[in-house]
């Protein structure tokens, strides 16, 4: 999940960084973005193989149920989708607050472009542009318009989000093809947020603002507890044969580079 969101917040932040008009600095993020590249395939296709063991698990014992599958030594889809809530909401706060004067500056001043900025059809300069931005106001959720220099955090951050949907939806094909009807999402953008507007606002996963009472009952239900992180840990047992894989995640369909799932890729000489 890490490798999946937190190097994807990287793709972007360099993405943005490769639209420089410093060029030595807009260069070398072409190579820092090849190495983003690879994280980012070990995320997806990681949290895909352990989704695969565990619909596998789930149909061999014809349950979902959390005891029977832990039970079984591999990770139920409600913890997937706590770790999922977390690493996706505390990714999205690397971006910033949404509304910066440093990030008007390093636009302004060349150092840092938009994502794609070449295929965006503004002016490119964005005086007198707005855009939307969240904030809780009276217990509800609002959208409010402002300058768009001043939410270039923010529309990152939409971008970002943009693309992490898609990795999601990809895991859910792989529940599809298990002939299970569970659904993995990513929970709204407002959800557990410690910078900003939104920071310490109580959001539920669905958008809706809670109380402090509501969100402490709730909690354990939507971020990985002690117990959680006590279950994974207690999986992470060395498995060095080749050949061979943990219990909890099902085997690569082809290693790296189209190599044979054996492949010697390290040798001792």
């Amino acid at each position: 999940m890490f490798t999946y969101f937190t190097d994807r917040d990287g793709k972007f932040q360099l993405c943005a960084l490769a639209e420089s008009s410093f060029d030595p600095l807009a260069r070398t993020t072409k190579f820092m973005l090849t190495e983003e590249a690879h994280h980012m395939f070990v995320g997806e296709s990681g949290i895909s193989r352990i989704i695969q063991r565990t619909c596998a698990k789930m149909n061999e014992l014809k349950s979902d149920d959390v005891g029977l599958l832990r039970a079984a030594g591999v990770i139920d889809l409600p913890t997937l989708q706590r770790y999922l809530n977390f690493h996706f909401s505390v990714t999205i706060d690397l971006f910033g607050a949404d509304e910066s004067s440093n990030a008007a500056t390093f636009y302004s001043t060349g150092i840092k472009g938009r994502y794609e900025e070449t295929k965006r059809d503004d002016d490119h300069v964005l005086r007198g542009q707005t855009y939307k931005v969240l904030n809780v106001v009276n217990g509800q959720l609002q959208e409010k318009e402002v300058p768009m220099l001043n939410a270039l955090n923010e529309v990152l951050r939409d971008d970002f989000i943009k693309d992490s949907v898609g990795g999601v939806e990809r895991w859910n094909r792989v529940i599809d093809k298990a002939g299970l009807p569970h659904r993995l999402s990513v929970p709204h953008k407002a959800f557990h947020r410690n910078i900003g507007a939104l920071s310490g606002a109580k959001v539920s996963p669905d958008g809706r603002v809670l109380s402090e009472q509501e969100w402490s009952a709730k909690v354990g239900e939507w971020l990985p507890t002690f117990e959680d992180r006590a279950f994974v840990q207690s999986l992470m047992g060395r498995v060095v044969e080749p050949g061979k894989f943990a219990n909890w995640i099902a085997p690569p369909a082809i290693g790296i580079n189209r190599q044979p799932v054996d492949f010697e890729y390290v040798r001792f000489n």
